[in-house]
């Protein structure tokens, strides 16, 4: 049978197939030395390395929780960033509507505004929000450094901008005559966004949830300098299996291994919607 003038060469699908199986291995081989060492002993993970284990134990996903609080930072994590992540999408959705919808003096300056905070590095408001927020617990006595609080505060400020950005374009894709026929039908302008706009813009609101989630449950820098023992979260946590005298690099791997569960997981789930959120709006 002819093959078809529009079908890829031979040597073309050869080259295909041999760049994504070395993309694959890229991927893969970091995965497998991680779990290999999470169920390894100490003692051989810091000897010669093996490809195939000489023995295996699930001590080290027994231990991880006893070795440093675990469980504390992994409950600080999960406050901080679901609590960033509601309040993002929620402010998000109320000033996106707002700047696809309706024309207001300054709207071009705000989503330039918006837009060009993403421009620059986190590090540069690291000290600034810090002395920020000393000032303010020593001017009120709100405790914000070394809070939760104020370590989500501190994430809207970097996951918010985004945010916003994200949910203009994909509300201009949303046509207004729904907005229109909500009206017409009795609606005011929140039961319209409530009932119509946010309903048909779901996948766009769920990108930017996983975005917010993902961002604040891996942030170090911050996290780092705004917590303290008891608000410490996970990504500043795992440094307890360094210690002065010792690494516990099994233990390392599965603590790893173990906080990446629920990112992964809401990345399952959520996956068709991300990406029909990522997308939209690109082609009008």
């Amino acid at each position: 049978m002819p093959r078809s003038p529009m079908a890829p060469s031979g040597s073309f699908l050869w080259s295909r197939r041999i760049f994504l199986t070395l993309l694959t291995g890229f991927v893969l081989i970091p995965v497998y030395v991680m779990v290999s060492s999470s169920l390894k002993p100490l003692a051989d993970v810091t000897g010669k390395f093996r490809w195939l284990p000489s023995g295996l134990t699930f001590r080290p996903y027994i231990d991880i929780w006893s070795t440093v609080p675990l469980a504390k930072y992994f409950m600080n994590s999960l406050i901080v960033a679901g609590a960033a992540t509601i309040c993002s999408v929620v402010v998000a959705v109320f000033a996106a509507y707002a700047v696809s919808r309706y024309d207001f003096r300054g709207k071009r300056v705000f989503t330039v505004t918006v837009l060009s905070t993403q421009m620059f590095p986190g590090i540069l408001f690291l000290l600034p929000l810090f002395l920020i927020y000393v000032n303010i617990g020593n001017a009120t006595g709100i405790a914000l450094f070394g809070s939760r609080g104020g370590l989500i505060l501190t994430y809207l400020t970097f996951s918010l901008p985004f945010s916003i950005w994200m949910l203009i374009g994909y509300f201009d894709s949303v046509p207004r005559e729904l907005d229109e026929a909500a009206l017409v039908d009795g609606c005011g302008p929140l039961g319209a966004l409530l009932r119509i706009v946010v309903p048909a813009a779901i996948p766009g609101i769920v990108a930017v949830a996983v975005y917010a989630f993902m961002t604040a449950w891996g942030e170090v820098l911050f996290a780092s300098v705004m917590t303290n023992d008891t608000t410490r979260t996970l990504a500043v946590g795992l440094q307890g299996y360094s210690t002065l005298y010792d690494v516990y690099w099994n233990q390392i791997m599965a603590a790893s291994l173990v906080v990446s569960v629920p990112v992964v997981a809401g990345f399952l789930l959520l996956q068709r919607y991300l990406v029909a959120g990522l997308t939209a709006g690109a082609v009008k």
